[in-house]
């Protein structure tokens, strides 16, 4: 999780995925090893050097100004998701890292009593490293009981891919992994220090050749809100848009709240998971084939 390997790394992976055309440079820039732009050719789209350049795709310790950093993103064509994450991996340590807390993250009371009434919406609060803070039951009934699970494992990400349940939950199982994988990604950015977060990622590496290959890649994703398509077991086929709002109070953690069209079978899909989840019999599972 070292910030100027991270930095380096993020650079590289940026500058590969642009073709010359797609900069704006003129000519195809005579044959080429590996596809995308020249180191050069950044330097020169956003007008620095190229030592200084090839320097700080090295990861080497530079003080690099924002006004850089910005024409620097403009060269790379970098969304402004992809910009903060550079503006952040490129910030100089100030003294000693610190390394993250590895206690469970605290949820107000209130935000925990906000959760309890929304009871025919899936709702969720979620930390850092996609840490499931806390659950109401209709989340719980739609994805698994985190509340069951010990602290290590309330993690979107382990439920992503360790829970073999995960992939038939998920129409579009790579998809949302993948995204998964792009919020982690983003995540490591904000927190380099983080030994719980960098735990997970040397595990998830190790043990899914999928995780592994979406790490590589780069990527970083914000989810603010979406739609999501899911197969349950118990009530079939569900379109669910979802709000993912940061807190206020605390910028590490966020609210997640899933609803569906009104008027929709979905809609009729959620009320019907509301009556599964309260029944006695499913209080200790989620599904019916547990």
């Amino acid at each position: 999780m070292d910030r100027n390997t991270a930095l380096g790394e993020f650079l590289r992976s940026r500058r590969a995925r642009i073709t010359p055309r797609q900069a704006g440079l003129s000519g195809d820039g005579g044959s080429r090893r590996v596809p995308g732009l020249r180191r050069e050719e950044v330097a020169q789209l956003a007008g620095v050097s190229v030592d200084y350049y090839v320097r700080l795709e090295r990861g080497r310790r530079l003080n690099v100004s924002e006004t850089v950093l910005d024409a620097i993103s403009r060269a790379l064509r970098l969304d402004p998701v992809e910009h903060t994450h550079l503006l952040q991996l490129a910030k100089p340590a100030a003294g000693r890292p610190r390394r993250t807390a590895t206690r469970p993250q605290p949820v107000r009371p209130g935000l925990r009593d906000l959760l309890r009434i929304l009871e025919h919406t899936p709702a969720l609060v979620l930390g850092r490293r996609l840490d499931v803070l806390a659950s109401n039951q209709m989340a719980r009934a739609l994805l698994t009981d985190f509340d069951a699970l010990p602290h290590r494992e309330r993690n979107l990400v382990r439920f992503m891919f360790c829970d073999e349940t995960a992939r038939s939950l998920y129409t579009h199982w790579d998809t949302h992994a993948r995204d998964i994988v792009a919020s982690l990604r983003r995540d490591a950015g904000r927190h380099p220090h983080d030994p719980l977060l960098a735990e997970l990622v040397g595990e998830l590496s190790i043990t899914d050749e999928d995780f592994r290959r979406w790490w590589a890649d780069q990527n970083v994703y914000r989810h603010t809100h979406g739609t999501k398509h899911f197969h349950h077991p118990v009530v079939g086929p569900l379109t669910l848009n979802y709000e993912s709002l940061t807190l206020p109070a605390d910028p590490d953690q966020r609210l997640s709240v899933y609803t569906a069209a009104a008027g929709s079978s979905s809609e009729e899909a959620l009320r019907l998971l509301a009556t599964w989840a309260r029944q006695p019999e499913t209080a200790h599972g989620r599904h019916a084939d547990h």
